[in-house]
């Protein structure tokens, strides 16, 4: 089931005696929590209301709370955080847990509690007996991380519900500086709606001033302005990173990072490899994928090749004390340009 729907239906009180809620999306994850507690107004104090950690309770804590009747309502909610059970982790602390009592109470719920399993896992161990009957018994939630094109729609459906335009240069820098991931998203987008309570419109200026830039947002800014030949705009930059207190060490490092990236992705292209595969070869957001393989189709291989040896050397020559780092690096800007 999708959150939408899932919502809806927890919101319309139609509950299902056991959830698992599967994925590593947290804001997908927070707004689940909500409409469970909101729909039957539970807070933490409340005597209906339980939770467990499935890597310090047991599972016969959880169960025999599951079993028993609601206290002056017609449900008992309980979550059950980090279900290592289902996946092939190996907990050494963790409790002793009675898998076949589980089992049993999968197969007969009590119809009045409601059983909510959070796996925050990219996958579970579907050798296990317990994954499979739990994800065949309970209503799954599906709250994995959203791609690039949903995170937009998501973010574009946010905007047009509150009436806000926000111009599309500063849309795509917002998705850029998010990483298009959607937890970074709504997170940040708080503090633009705030903004734009009153003018109702958001512009790449605005987006600038109030979404702080991380460090690796910087270096993938200077990585660009070196390979355009923006000599200007990359010393200025690092001027600019070095005055704020960054190290020129971890900068050349981050930029090294960076073009390797460019290369591998350059390599994996001309194998006929497209985003998506390129994106599981590397282990890389692929929205920085997306943003690499833009880039490297202005450039050549032999070029690239020749950044990251330079950028090698200089790592080396910096450890190794043989020049001073920030002429270095600003002789690497000038010399790369």
């Amino acid at each position: 089931m999708n959150v939408q729907s899932a919502l809806q239906a927890i919101h319309d009180q139609n509950f299902q005696p056991i959830y698992l809620v599967l994925g590593t999306e947290e804001y997908l994850q927070k707004q689940v929590r909500q409409a469970f507690t909101q729909s039957l107004q539970l807070d933490s104090d409340d005597l209906n209301f339980a939770e467990f950690d499935m890597e310090e309770d047991p599972i016969d804590a959880i169960l025999d709370e599951a079993e028993s009747m609601p206290f002056f309502g017609d449900y008992r909610l309980i979550f059950v955080e980090n279900p290592f059970i289902l996946t092939a982790e190996k907990k050494t602390n963790a409790p002793e847990h009675d898998i076949d009592r589980l089992l049993a109470y999968l197969k007969e719920p009590v119809d009045s509690t409601i059983l909510v399993f959070w796996a925050g896992y990219e996958k579970l161990d579907e050798r296990k007996k317990i994954s499979k009957q739990l994800k065949k018994n309970a209503e799954v939630i599906d709250v994995e991380p959203m791609n690039e094109a949903q995170v937009r729609r998501f973010l574009q459906q946010t905007l047009d519900n509150d009436e806000i335009n926000m111009e599309r240069n500063a849309f795509e820098l917002f998705i850029r500086l998010t990483d298009a991931n959607l937890t970074r998203v709504m997170r940040e987008l708080q503090k633009l709606q705030l903004f734009a309570a009153q003018t109702k419109r958001i512009t790449k200026k605005d987006v600038e001033e109030l979404i702080p830039k991380s460090l690796e947002d910087n270096v993938f800014d200077l990585s660009n302005y070196v390979l355009q030949k923006k000599t200007s705009e990359a010393l200025q930059l690092y001027e600019d990173l070095h005055t704020q207190g960054e190290e020129t060490i971890k900068i050349n490092a981050i930029l090294i990072s960076q073009i390797r990236i460019y290369l591998q992705t350059a390599f994996l292209l001309n194998m006929g490899y497209q985003q998506g595969n390129i994106t599981r070869s590397l282990n890389v957001h692929p929205y920085r994928v997306k943003l690499a393989i833009q880039q490297v189709r202005k450039m050549d291989i032999k070029t690239l090749t020749q950044l990251y040896d330079e950028l090698i050397e200089n790592d080396y020559k910096i450890k190794t004390g043989q020049m001073d780092k920030e002429l270095l690096f600003q002789l690497f800007l000038l010399k790369a340009a």
